[in-house]
């Protein structure tokens, strides 16, 4: 049995047409595996990271992780400084996940059943284009109509640009998609979008707003579920 939807029901401003799929935290575990990425990262720029530092990094864009876990070890760098960080984290996780990424429970299935449902699909993350073809490799390049990293929109999550992006690929209004999310950050991108957002927490609590819907897992997601739960989002 799925959980029940944990916002108000109200109208509906059009059918259910896509879902949009944030990746780390959502469809694969590979959160943990940033949370790894980001203490290593931490260590090689001079000293340990504080848990407040690295909840400030969750589900955020590449750049500002970086330059957030500089100011986390008090330190102001220079433009190159910060390339070079970014470049040597995006080394380190491209051989994490190489070394195998592992799902989400529910989400492999949850995918075919969006497939299947006859709905629009595409993967809308903030990683960039040189991991995410990595982590397509397991996701499935099938399950997607298209993917957006955060790489190539003119601001990644918290920014609405990728949701925007992602419906605009699709030919579709953001009100017409579902965007499942497990952080603040991504839930804040798709909320603001337009969206109505299918919270699935992962590392951190994630707030509630009138477009957020709330299930534990994406275990047991039927597409009747997906209906449901986007007719549940406000407009």
């Amino acid at each position: 049995m799925s959980d029940r939807v944990e916002a108000p029901l109200a109208v509906q401003t059009g059918a259910l047409r896509a879902v949009l799929w944030d990746m780390d935290g959502t469809l694969l575990e590979s959160e943990r595996l940033w949370d790894i990425g980001m203490h290593e990262l931490s260590l090689h720029l001079g000293g340990p990271m504080s848990d407040e530092t690295r909840i400030s990094t969750i589900g955020g864009p590449m750049d500002l992780a970086v330059l957030r876990t500089f100011a986390g070890l008090g330190l102001e760098p220079t433009p190159d400084e910060a390339a070079a960080a970014a470049a040597w984290l995006t080394g380190y996780m491209g051989r994490l996940f190489a070394d195998g990424l592992t799902w989400r429970p529910g989400a492999q299935a949850a995918l075919r059943t969006v497939r299947e449902a006859g709905l629009g699909s595409v993967l809308v993350t903030n990683t960039e284009r040189a991991l995410c073809e990595v982590a397509l490799e397991t996701l499935g390049r099938e399950h997607f109509d298209h993917s957006v990293c955060g790489d190539e929109v003119p601001a990644g999550k918290p920014d609405p640009a990728p949701y925007r992006r992602a419906a605009e690929l699709l030919g579709l209004d953001p009100a017409q998609c579902l965007a499942v999310e497990d952080s603040p950050t991504g839930a804040a991108a798709a909320d603001a979008a337009g969206c109505t957002v299918l919270v699935v927490p992962s590392l951190v609590e994630v707030p509630g707003s009138e477009r957020r819907v709330f299930r534990s897992t994406l275990e047991g997601l039927s597409a009747e579920d997906l209906h449901e739960l986007h007719g549940a989002g406000v407009s």
